[in-house]
């Protein structure tokens, strides 16, 4: 909840919205949250895809010009399955982020609610750790943690399929 009234604040901050508009998605939100499913709950999404009030690529240019963050797309890349002891699905779900790699310290984390500060407080206290932010879309976390919930974490994918013949 705190992320998605943070980044509709700095929407309507930034003049990308009106109020009236933000609260016309506050409330398909709140609808959404008793009857949808975790894609469908976010503040942004409603703005995006069913008030057609803003177009998501210039949310992330905006994202881009503003904070000098990188975008990332998550179709192209393989998370590695380590990764996911780090995140709590829900969380990943709440703040429309998914951390999709590690380089020695530094996380990499791909959002797509960077303009909520409660988003990046969030992932910053959880990590411990130096976060480098990328941008993606909406449609991007939800494709990974669609994945990752189809694929628990408590049943680990061997590495490497043992040789086919008799059980010992």
């Amino acid at each position: 909840m705190r992320a998605n009234r943070q980044i509709g604040a700095q929407l309507v901050e930034q003049n990308v919205v009106g109020l009236d508009v933000l609260a016309a998605a506050n409330e398909a939100f709140i609808d959404g949250l008793e009857i949808g499913q975790p894609r469908d709950r976010t503040v942004l999404g409603v703005l995006v895809y069913k008030l057609n009030a803003l177009k998501e690529d210039e949310i992330l240019q905006r994202v881009v010009d503003a904070h000098g963050v990188g975008l990332v797309d998550l179709s192209a890349y393989e998370i590695p399955y380590d990764l996911r002891a780090y995140a709590e699905i829900d969380a990943c779900w709440a703040t429309w982020s998914v951390p999709f790699d590690r380089e020695e310290e530094f996380f990499f984390v791909a959002t797509a609610y960077y303009l909520s500060p409660a988003v990046r407080q969030y992932w910053e206290k959880t990590l411990g750790g130096p976060i480098l932010w990328f941008g993606t879309t909406l449609e991007g976390v939800a494709t990974v943690l669609e994945k990752w919930a189809a694929r628990p974490m408590s049943v680990p994918l061997p590495e490497v399929l043992p040789p086919a013949g008799p059980a010992p």
